[in-house]
C-alpha cells in the first residue's frame, strides 16, 4: 500500500464525524445537498495530516479525531465557494454542488457547513485555540481566494476585478497566493494535531513549518499537473487554469519567465481572451512545452518539500514523524 493509500484510509476515519456534524439540524429535504460534496470523496490528507501530527507531538489519533473533522470540513467549505465564485462544473470527476442545486442552494450549503465546524470544534479538546486557529485560517483562505480571482488576466467584468487586476507576471506574488490558499490550511492543519496534543511552541511550530511547505509543493505539483497531466488520471480537463485565465499558476509562469518577444505575448495574449477555446489551450501548451517550465516546477516544488522535512527534525523519531516525511515526498511524485 502506498504512503497516500494509508494516509487516505487514516484520514477517512473522519468521514463519520463530519457527516454527523453536518447532518445535525439540518431538514430532510436540505440533506442531499449538504452530503453532496462528501460523497465526491478526496484524498482525505488533511484529516490524515491532523491526526499524525497529533501522534508526532506525543498524542494519539482518536483525541484529534474531532479537530480532524473540522480541518476537513473547512476544506469541503472553501471548495464549495471556490465552485461557485469559479463556476465550476466538475470537481473530483463529479458534478459539483452549484451544479447539481444551483448557486444558492451551494451557498447555503456553505455557510451550513461553517456552523458545523463551529459544532465540531466546540467538541474538540483545546476548543478556544482551535476556534482561533479556525478563524485566521479561513481569513487566510479568503485573502488568498481574493488574491487569485484578481490575478486572472480576464473573464470577469466586476467594476472592483478590472480597477485591481494584476497584469504583471510575478513569482513573489504566485508564492503570497500559494501561502494563503493552500499552505495555510495544510499548516492549520499540522498545528491543531499539535494543539490537540498540548504540544510545546517549539513542536507546534515545526509542525507547521513542515505542512505549510509541503502544502506550497501540493500547490506547485498541482498546477504543473494541470498543464502537462493526463486527463484520465486528473478527473478533470487538462488546461483548466487557461481556460480560466489565471496567471496564478506556477508552470505558466516560469514559462513566461522563458519566453521572449512574440512567443510570449502569444501566451499572455490567450490568457487575456474573453472566451479562451480548445485550441488557445492547445497553442498555450504547445508554447509551454518548448520552455523548461514543467523541470523547474518540479525542482521548486522538491526544494520546498526538503525544507519541509527538515522541519520536522526537532521531532522524536516515531512512526507518525517518518508518515510525515514519507507524506511530503509523495506530493512531488504523485500524477493526479
Amino acid at each position: 500500500m502506498s504512503v497516500l493509500d494509508e494516509l487516505s484510509e487514516i484520514g477517512r476515519t473522519a468521514e463519520p464525524t463530519m457527516r454527523e456534524y453536518v447532518l445535525r439540524g439540518a431538514s430532510p429535504e436540505f440533506r442531499e445537498v449538504l452530503t453532496h460534496q462528501l460523497d465526491a470523496g478526496g484524498k482525505m490528507l488533511r484529516p490524515a495530516l491532523v491526526m499524525l501530527a497529533c501522534e508526532a507531538a506525543g498524542g494519539s489519533r482518536h483525541e484529534a479525531l474531532k479537530a480532524a473533522a473540522a480541518m476537513e470540513l473547512v476544506h469541503n467549505y472553501s471548495l464549495i465557494f471556490d465552485d461557485i465564485i469559479d463556476r465550476g462544473e466538475i470537481r473530483r470527476g463529479k458534478p459539483t454542488t452549484r451544479k447539481v442545486f444551483g448557486d444558492s442552494m451551494a451557498l447555503l450549503a456553505a455557510l451550513h457547513y461553517r456552523e458545523a465546524i463551529a459544532q465540531v470544534v466546540n467538541d474538540s479538546p483545546k476548543s478556544a485555540t482551535l476556534h482561533g486557529l479556525v478563524s485566521k485560517t479561513i481569513e487566510s483562505l479568503v485573502e488568498g481566494e481574493r488574491a487569485d480571482i484578481v490575478y486572472e488576466q480576464a473573464g470577469r467584468q466586476e467594476d472592483y476585478i478590472r480597477r485591481v487586476r494584476l497584469r504583471e507576471p510575478s513569482w513573489e506574488t504566485y508564492e503570497s497566493i500559494v501561502a494563503h490558499k493552500t499552505g495555510s490550511l495544510m499548516e492549520a492543519c499540522a498545528e491543531a494535531g499539535a494543539i490537540v496534543a498540548g504540544a510545546s511552541e517549539k513542536i507546534r511550530k515545526a509542525l507547521g513549518d513542515y505542512a505549510r511547505l509541503a502544502g506550497e509543493a501540493f500547490q506547485i505539483v498541482d498546477d504543473t499537473l494541470d498543464i502537462f497531466g493526463e486527463e484520465a488520471k486528473l478527473g478533470k480537463k487538462v488546461g483548466k487554469d487557461i481556460a480560466e485565465h489565471k496567471l496564478g499558476n506556477a508552470a505558466i509562469l516560469l514559462a513566461l519567465d522563458e519566453l521572449d518577444g512574440d512567443r510570449r505575448e502569444a501566451l499572455l495574449s490567450i490568457l487575456r481572451k474573453e472566451d479562451v477555446s480548445q485550441g488557445d489551450i492547445d497553442r498555450a501548451i504547445g508554447l509551454m512545452k518548448t520552455t523548461n517550465c514543467r523541470d523547474r516546477a518540479f525542482s521548486s516544488a522538491r526544494e520546498k518539500v526538503e525544507m519541509a522535512k527538515k522541519a520536522l527534525k526537532v521531532l522524536p523519531q516515531s512512526h507518525a514523524s517518518r508518515r510525515l516525511t514519507e507524506l511530503a515526498e509523495s506530493f512531488v511524485s504523485r500524477e493526479f
